[in-house]
């Protein structure tokens, strides 16, 4: 359904304007009664040797002699713009007409077909507690990866796991001095956080515990037995504890490939970067100088011939590449790697590798509690997320139990916990979303499951709200689906119908800016002008029943777009709250 291709044909085949020039500059204006597009006519005014103004006027004056099409009320000027008004009846028609026939595939295109995009997010480190700030990348990736897909995109979900580096030669050292494999086989992940403390705690007093670190790990990398098995135990374990966490959040992975998985890749990369010129020595280190871009330079090989992450990096993008021939390759990671991928990228460029102007970064500020920034694993200052989880279900859950006992509907004790499920955890996931991700979050429960405010439970109660009124309408959705949906030009009807419409493009924008929050934002003012639509057109008490028929038809388009919308979002529906 789209209009505004309707008031371009116009525009161009009724009065005379030149096709591209209206592409370009068409406009919705920033207020309802400026029309619901607008044409500025300053760059006609070479061209028509007239005041903006005055051609405007005359643009207004030549549509009137030639008639307006069905979909149009009135065209008229203002000043030097050109205000088209919709015809309020049919697009709010139309608009449900497309919807119900679009169902969960609305807002979808094929824009992406035959390209694929390799969204790297999550990517825990091994051995360490999935904690709160994971949240971020999880969530942002997760949601930029069901909206390429409902664009046509084919995709690759990349978890590059944390799975290698000094850390692991810190652990196994760790490990052998005050591990306890009895806690270990109960609780992986907290009995290697707190071996893992105590190796910071140690060093300071014993700094030599950092060379024998550095030791173990060089013979990790060399493939030696007893290095490798305590690895491999603890990669294991890890991974069994983040799975159960993304079942429950709903999250999936077409690859666990961690940094391990390109050592084998490094080789004959730093004898290409060799071979090409671009790496020398420094220090007994090999690097590659980015004095030209600006940058320090980026470290292939240390002085005791290890590698490090940025090394690992520059063999996952060709990997990625050569595997997947990628139109675009995200990494959703933290704002302080931001230098990182920059040096990355740039070492990519001059190893002559064009491709990587499809790499992206998608950056994402820090995760706080209103006492001040989080977490830190070393000193085992750690908020973990599944507590966190547990916390807003907990509290989602006394809340529906409170309203239980004054409801119509009452809830089973089943129907009450999947619902808190869904609510609490959709309220931790829209937290993270909501605004623009370079923003810290500031947690505050007051905020995250207010109902009323902006919230995942006040969209989830849209949702339920129009599911309600449909359930007692008398009418099965089927039936509904087939009503003729008249007479509803009323100033409210007309606002949703056109807010549901601009989700569309809002989905467009949230992926080319890889920005989930505006099309987060859209979804939320549909969720209000729903909420505004049904106080101000009462539905079950409509004047009569081809105004309820009416009525109904726009709640039920309504609620299937709520629903794919949260759906991209990650965020579950419920019927009742």
């Amino acid at each position: 359904m789209d209009y505004k291709l309707t008031i371009i044909d116009y525009l161009s085949d009724e009065l005379d304007l030149d096709r591209s020039f209206v592409e370009d500059v068409l406009e919705v204006p920033p207020r309802e009664d400026m029309g619901d597009f607008a044409l500025p006519c300053f760059r006609l005014a070479k061209a028509y040797r007239k005041a903006p103004q005055a051609i405007a006027q005359d643009l207004a004056d030549k549509a009137k002699e030639k008639g307006l099409n069905d979909r149009m009320d009135r065209i008229e000027a203002q000043g030097p713009y050109l205000n088209i008004f919709l015809n309020k009846d049919r697009y709010t028609a139309d608009l449900i007409r497309y919807v119900l026939e679009k169902q969960e595939r609305f807002a979808s295109s094929d824009e992406g077909n035959g390209k694929t995009v390799c969204i790297e997010f999550s990517s825990p480190n091994i051995a360490k507690p999935f904690h709160v700030g994971h949240a971020f990348t999880t969530f942002l990736g997760d949601a930029l990866a069901r909206m390429y897909g409902h664009l046509g995109y084919d995709l690759e979900r990349i978890n590059h796991l944390g799975d290698y580096g000094t850390q692991f030669g810190k652990l196994i050292v760790a490990y052998e001095n005050w591990g306890d494999q009895e806690a270990l086989d109960e609780n992986p992940i907290k009995e290697l956080l707190r071996i893992y403390v105590k190796f910071h705690q140690e060093v300071k007093d014993n700094p030599e515990l950092e060379d024998q670190a550095r030791a173990r790990f060089k013979a990790l990398e060399e493939g030696q037995p007893r290095e490798y098995a305590l690895w491999k135990d603890f990669r294991e374990l890890s991974i069994r504890e983040f799975d159960r966490i993304y079942d429950r959040l709903d999250v999936s992975f077409d690859s666990y490939r961690g940094e391990s998985a390109y050592s084998d890749l490094i080789p004959p990369l730093v004898e290409e970067l060799e071979e090409k010129g671009i790496l020398v020595d420094s220090e007994g280190a090999k690097v590659v100088m980015l004095d030209d871009e600006g940058l320090p330079p980026c470290i292939v090989v240390k002085s005791d011939g290890s590698t490090i992450y940025a090394t690992r990096d520059l063999a996952a993008a060709k990997y990625r590449y050569d595997t997947y021939k990628f139109y675009k390759n995200v990494y959703v990671v933290g704002l302080p790697q931001s230098l990182h991928f920059r040096q990355v990228f740039a070492v990519l460029k001059k190893a002559g590798y064009d491709w990587v102007d499809n790499c992206v970064h998608v950056g994402f500020g820090l995760v706080k509690f209103p006492e001040g920034a989080l977490l830190s694993t070393r000193s085992g200052d750690v908020v973990y997320l599944e507590d966190l989880l547990d916390e807003a279900v907990k509290k989602t859950k006394d809340i529906i139990l409170e309203n239980n006992k004054t409801r119509d509907e009452v809830m089973t004790e089943q129907e009450i916990e999947e619902t808190s499920q869904a609510i609490g955890l959709g309220a931790i996931r829209y937290t993270f979303l909501r605004n623009g991700r370079e923003k810290d979050i500031i947690f505050r429960w007051e905020d995250i499951l207010d109902f009323e405010g902006d919230s995942s439970p006040y969209m989830q109660y849209a949702y339920a709200r129009a599911k309600s009124i449909i359930r007692k309408s008398g009418y099965t959705e089927e039936e509904i689906m087939a009503f003729e949906p008249v007479r509803l030009g009323e100033h409210a009807s007309f606002v949703l119908a056109k807010s549901i419409a601009q989700l569309e493009e809002s989905l467009k924008q949230a992926v080319k800016s890889y920005e989930p929050s505006i099309f987060a934002r859209q979804v939320m003012t549909v969720c209000r002008n729903f909420s505004r639509f049904y106080n101000q057109m009462p539905i079950l008490a409509a004047p009569d029943e081809e105004d309820k028929k009416a009525r109904l038809s726009l709640c039920l388009a309504s609620a299937n777009v709520v629903k794919t919308s949260l759906n991209l979002l990650g965020i579950k529906t419920v019927e009742r709250m």
